[in-house]
C-alpha cells in the first residue's frame, strides 16, 4: 500500500488518510476519492491530501480482520462483521474463556498491522459478551502478510467451554462458636456465584469438624447426583494432613493440589473422589467479592480441567483487592482462617 501526501488531483481512486473539511466540502477519513470530490476540493482551496492507495495483492483492512478473526474464533464463539478495519468476537453461550496463548502472542509479534486483543482467559463470560477484537491498523495490507498471521495464530484460538456441571454437593463442617447463619449465608453467596451456570445446590450437609464424619458424608455425596462437591471447612486448611484433605482421602479420595497463589484464595485445595472434583474452600469464598475460590469453580463448573501447573501460574495477576470483611488486614497480618 502506497501511503503519503499527493496532489489533489493524483488522489482520485485512493483513500481519504484524514478527514478533510474545505469551506462546505467534507470529506471523511476512508472515503474513496472520486474526480468530483477532488475537484471540490481544489475548488475550496485545498492543494494536497494524504491518501492511501492499494497495490496489487493488498488486502482491505475489513476483510482482512474478518479473515482473522474467523481463524481465531473457536467452539462457541461468533465473528461480528467488520468495520474500520476491526472484527469483534462474542461469546456464542455462557462459560469459560479459554484462549491459545501463545497463538496471540505469536500473532501480535508477526507484524504492527495486525494486533489481537482478548478478554483474560479463563474468564466466565456470558452470551453475546465481546471476548476478542482483531484490528488492522492500515488501510490495507498484503495478502502474504495476512497468510502469515492466518498461519500462526492456527485454528480456533478462541473458544468458550460452556458450563456443564449443574448439581453442586456442599459439606460445611461444624465448631462450637460457629452460627448456623454463617453456613447459610456462605451458601447463599455460592448460589449467586453459580447463577451464570445456572448450577444449583443439590445437596446441604452439615458435620462436625472431624476427619472421620466428613469422610462418610463426601463418599455419601460420591454416589450420589452431585457433579461437584464443595466443602467449606469451619477452620480454614493448614496442612495437607488437616481435617479436610484427611478426610478426602478416607473418602477414597485423593488430594490433587493445596495451595494457590491468589490472594485472597491462598489456603485452596482441590482433589477428586470417584472421578468427581473436590474444592475444598479457602475462608474468604464466603464473601462475595471475588477471590481464588471463582476462577477455580468456573472452570470445574465448565468442565476444564485444573492441574497443579494450571494453579501455580496464576501468581501474575493474583494479588486481588482486599476484602474488608476480614478481622485483619494484610498489612497488618493475615489470619489463616480467612484465606
Amino acid at each position: 500500500m502506497k501511503f503519503g501526501q499527493v496532489p489533489v488531483e493524483e488522489a482520485v481512486g485512493a483513500l481519504a488518510a484524514h478527514s478533510v473539511r474545505a469551506g462546505e466540502t467534507v470529506v471523511k477519513k476512508g472515503t474513496l476519492v472520486t474526480s468530483e470530490i477532488a475537484d471540490r476540493l481544489k475548488q475550496a482551496g485545498v492543494a494536497t491530501l494524504i491518501a492511501a492507495r492499494f497495490e496489487p495483492g493488498d488486502i482491505a483492512e475489513d476483510e482482512a480482520a474478518f479473515r482473522l478473526a474467523h481463524v481465531l474464533a473457536g467452539a462457541n464463539v461468533v465473528v461480528e462483521a467488520p468495520f474500520t478495519g476491526r472484527s469483534n468476537l462474542h461469546a456464542e453461550a455462557a462459560g469459560v474463556l479459554v484462549i491459545d496463548v501463545d497463538a496471540i502472542h505469536g500473532l501480535n509479534a508477526i507484524d504492527e498491522a495486525m494486533t489481537a486483543a482478548t478478554l483474560p482467559a479463563y474468564k466466565p463470560v456470558v452470551a453475546g459478551e465481546m471476548v476478542g477484537t482483531v484490528k488492522i491498523i492500515p488501510y490495507a495490507i498484503p495478502e502474504v502478510l495476512l497468510q502469515k498471521g492466518i498461519t500462526r495464530a492456527g485454528k480456533g484460538a478462541l473458544r468458550i467451554a460452556p458450563y456443564r456441571r449443574r448439581t453442586i454437593g456442599v459439606v460445611s463442617t461444624l465448631l462450637p462458636g460457629l452460627k448456623p447463619s454463617v453456613v447459610d449465608k456462605t451458601l447463599a453467596v455460592l448460589g449467586r456465584r453459580m447463577e451464570p451456570a445456572q448450577a444449583r445446590i443439590t445437596q446441604d450437609c452439615r458435620v462436625p469438624h472431624e476427619a472421620a464424619p466428613l469422610a462418610e458424608e463426601l463418599a455419601r455425596l460420591a454416589r450420589s447426583d452431585a457433579e461437584l462437591i464443595v466443602v467449606f471447612g469451619a477452620s480454614a486448611i493448614a496442612d495437607r494432613r488437616d481435617v479436610i484433605p484427611s478426610a478426602i482421602e478416607r473418602a477414597g479420595g485423593r488430594v490433587e493440589h493445596f495451595g494457590m497463589p491468589v490472594d485472597p484464595g491462598n489456603l485452596l485445595l482441590v482433589g477428586s473422589i470417584a472421578g468427581k472434583p473436590v474444592i475444598g474452600a479457602p475462608g474468604c469464598a464466603r464473601s462475595p467479592k471475588e477471590n481464588g475460590f471463582d476462577w477455580i469453580l468456573h472452570r470445574l463448573l465448565a468442565d476444564v480441567p485444573v492441574t497443579r501447573a494450571d494453579i501455580m501460574s496464576l501468581g501474575v495477576g493474583g494479588l486481588l483487592m482486599e476484602i474488608v470483611s476480614r478481622p485483619q488486614p494484610r498489612a497488618g497480618g493475615e489470619s489463616a482462617d480467612e484465606e
